[in-house]
């Protein structure tokens, strides 16, 4: 950790703040306790639990067995029995082995014993491709999470919301799934001294704008924030909105950006088909449709197993000329300005 000249912040990386927060988890309440492949000798396959078995023992840093569905489930009769458990899987890959557990169990014990059995059990795991991993290590299958009612899905994509989601998440009776991309443990950046407790029902509005809404979440925020550094030295005003909580989805922030910018692109690492996407642009059109004066565009990963190759694995991950593309395309020839006459449901006069 390097301090910086200010001391109302401090540098730090995305992999040392999931870290500190892990840490601070393990000293706050005796009921919390890691668990995980390689999470203890080995310090985490990613290295964000390095140290914390020294520091805590095996009991409370636990490696497991090479069974995602044994230890994910052994981790919903921990929650079920009081504890609190924190469950790491490598990849979101390799969660779908324990899709059962998740799904049929730490989602719907609590309804289907007529709220008497809550999970608050905290799973981890990474997502997302651009570290040439290939199809197995490499998809982006949150949106799949989000489609599940009964749990909670969190994208922390900035050092801060890496730092300052898991706490609400273990405070949250019921399950939460948080989704690391892979891509961001080795950014660095500042982590404000004051920053506290993220609200996780509410998303951030990253870039403030006026021409056009860029929704996204996770590894694809600071391509989002690239592009609107670029559509600005074209005149176009981006505001770029993280969504944080995949599900539930934050509607009033959405809306209510799309309602002032009257555009809107969402990017998202997923596929298009089905995607969270899909779901995100169903609701601007159901909600905001005569706000809209363009479609909505979509910016999504080719429909195809994430290659290896690395420009292969470039060409079919979004990237910031697709989403400048799709908001010039929304935007047309030129954004309005504050002189032009405008109707007064916020579309051009004319």
């Amino acid at each position: 950790m390097v301090a910086t000249s200010d001391p109302a912040e401090r540098k730090t990386t995305y992999r040392e703040a999931m870290r500190e927060a892990l840490r601070d988890a393990l000293r706050a309440d005796d009921r919390v306790f890691l668990m995980g492949e390689d999470v203890g000798r080995y310090g985490g396959c990613f290295g964000v639990s390095l140290g914390l078995l020294e520091e805590f023992g095996p009991d409370r840093v636990r490696d497991a067995p090479l069974s995602e569905s044994a230890f994910v489930g052994a981790g919903i009769g921990a929650a079920l029995a009081g504890m609190r458990p924190i469950v790491e899987i490598m990849t979101v890959n390799f969660s779908l082995l324990a899709l059962d557990q998740i799904l049929n169990n730490a989602a719907t014990l609590l309804h289907m014993s007529g709220g008497q059995l809550a999970v608050p059990i905290v799973i981890r795991m990474t997502t997302g491709a651009g570290r040439q991993l290939a199809a197995q290590h490499s998809h982006s299958l949150e949106g799949w999470y989000a489609h599940i009612p009964g749990l909670r899905v969190l994208a922390p994509a900035t050092i801060a919301d890496a730092r300052h989601m898991l706490a609400p998440a273990l405070a949250d009776p019921d399950p939460v799934l948080i989704f690391e991309h892979g891509g961001l443990y080795n950014t660095s950046g500042d982590l404000p001294a004051d920053a506290g407790p993220v609200d996780l029902d509410h998303a951030s509005i990253r870039r403030p704008g006026t021409d056009i809404s860029v929704i996204t979440y996770g590894g694809s925020l600071p391509k989002a924030l690239a592009a609107a550094d670029e559509l600005a030295s074209g005149g176009i005003s981006a505001e770029v909105i993280d969504l944080r909580t995949l599900r539930p989805l934050d509607d009033a922030t959405i809306t209510g950006s799309v309602a002032r910018t009257h555009r809107a692109v969402v990017v998202d690492e997923g596929w298009r088909t089905g995607s969270l996407a899909a779901e995100i642009s169903a609701r601007i059109t159901e909600q905001n449709f005569y706000d809209l004066d363009a479609p909505v565009e979509r910016v999504c990963s080719a429909e195809v197993p994430m290659p290896y190759a690395r420009r292969l694995e470039e060409a079919a991950l979004p990237q910031v000329a697709g989403i400048v593309a799709a908001a010039r395309r929304a935007v047309g020839p030129a954004p309005f300005t504050v002189d032009e006459e405008r109707a007064p449901n916020g579309r051009r006069a004319g």
